[in-house]
């Protein structure tokens, strides 16, 4: 049954997903997962092409343990002062996901927020458990702002960025530059992160089924096999959420969704950010689900967030 409680588009939208009979992400294999992950956006893409930019290059910076993928997106022309760079990071619970199903979301804010963007095809779990996926991409940002000129990115005006695991990996990469004195960043965008791998709230019991592809055990499942179970949550580089301090931060769009089992602790990361002196803005979607944000054509709050998210990355990263 199709919940009442979400948008008009995203109900036909659940009426498809349920229509395809496909799995639940717990009772698959990581392999199976990321491939059914890779179909879906693959068959999405068919009929809602990525956009064009001026240049995409795939390369590797170096990493903690070898080379670290990466995808970087350019729209400009190579005149004038060279544009801003994002970091970004992909969702996916830090087990599925890849530059591949990310490609057309990069493609939107190198176009939208007028920046380099470089996509990171950090190590994901099980295969490399936590904190791998964390170093690799601390290592990523270091990397933007002392190479960026090699990508055609100002080193100076740099920013992080990323949506669920992905959004939870931006906010560690700013907590992280910051305790270690840089670089400094200019925004970190953070869109439904996983702020508290403890997986417990009001929103897991509300939303915890029908409500798209991320249920509460789905969130467990990744739980286990990035962190090994629920023990390695209580680390703030796993919950962010749990860090003991979050001032001098760099300003921070929080975008959440309202039917979302990560909502409570987007918007619990989101409030006390403000309560630290940060600033952020929370951007609350209502009648949306997790993953809106890929739901570019489908779901006009996406163009919507979108528009937002390159809205905040121009003002923040202006010159």
């Amino acid at each position: 049954m199709i919940p009442d409680d979400v948008h008009p588009e995203i109900e036909a939208f659940l009426r498809q997903v349920a229509e395809a009979g496909l799995p639940s992400i717990q009772e698959l294999t990581p392999e199976a997962a990321r491939e059914q992950f890779e179909a879906g956006m693959r068959a999405r893409l068919a009929v809602f092409p990525a956009p064009p930019v001026a240049s995409v290059e795939d390369r590797t910076i170096p990493g903690p343990a070898g080379a670290i993928p990466v995808r970087v997106y350019c729209d400009a022309d190579g005149a004038g002062p060279a544009p801003p760079g994002l970091a970004w990071f992909h969702g996916g619970g830090h087990v599925i996901g890849s530059l591949d199903t990310h490609d057309a979301m990069a493609r939107h804010l190198c176009r939208e927020a007028g920046c380099v963007v470089m996509s990171v095809d950090y190590r994901m779990g099980p295969e490399h458990p936590f904190p791998a996926a964390v170093d690799d991409c601390a290592t990523s940002v270091r990397w933007l702002a002392a190479h960026g000129r090699e990508i055609g990115a100002d080193p100076d005006r740099i920013a992080v960025g990323g949506d669920s695991a992905g959004g939870n990996l931006a906010a560690v990469a700013a907590l992280t530059a910051r305790d270690e004195g840089g670089p400094a960043l200019r925004h970190q965008l953070l869109v439904y992160p996983v702020t508290d791998y403890r997986c417990r709230g009001p929103s897991y019991e509300r939303y915890a089924r029908g409500y798209g592809t991320l249920e509460a055990e789905s969130m467990r499942w990744f739980q286990r096999h990035y962190l090994g179970g629920p023990d390695g949550a209580d680390d703030w580089r796993a919950s962010p959420l749990l860090a003991a301090d979050l001032s001098g931060l760099p300003p921070a769009l929080v975008i959440t969704a309202e039917c979302d089992v990560l909502r409570d602790e987007g918007v619990a990361y989101a409030e006390r950010l403000i309560e630290s002196g940060t600033p952020c803005e929370h951007a609350p979607f209502p009648g949306m689900i997790h993953g809106f944000f890929g739901l570019l054509g489908i779901a006009g709050a996406a163009a919507e967030a979108h528009a937002l998210a390159a809205r905040a990355l121009r003002s923040a990263l202006a010159a």
